[in-house]
């Protein structure tokens, strides 16, 4: 009886070690530009590398200081559905701080589901 409690342990432990590096199958690209001088506007585009669509993607925008510190950050919503192998742009704001040397646009928030279909 303890093998196969064993069994569902170890099965369980890895779909939880998937979900916690899920994140892993993202990749943004993105550039910044500081033409206003209250907030620095942050466009990019997600493309998710996963084998899932993703749906209710958020990304986490943030200002970094020469250490790598966050200073500021803006997060927005990206799309409802990224289909497997698709991508999606984005727009976010990150108020403009004046110690921010670099930027930092990660995917926050999404989970794994069926994409929207057409009717």
């Amino acid at each position: 009886m303890i093998r196969p409690l064993s069994l569902v342990v170890g099965v369980a432990l890895i779909v939880l070690a998937a979900v916690a590096s899920a994140q892993d199958g993202f990749r943004v690209v993105h550039t910044v530009d500081r033409g206003n001088p209250g907030q620095t506007r942050i466009s990019g585009t997600v493309f998710n590398d996963n084998r899932l669509d993703a749906v209710d993607v958020y990304v986490t925008a943030e200002a970094l200081d020469a250490s790598g510190k966050a200073v500021a950050r803006g997060i927005t919503f990206v799309s409802p559905a990224i289909g497997a192998g698709r991508n999606a742009s984005f727009s976010a704001s990150v108020p403009a701080m004046p110690g921010a040397t670099s930027y930092r646009v990660r995917v926050s928030s999404f989970r794994f589901g069926p994409g929207l279909q057409s009717p």
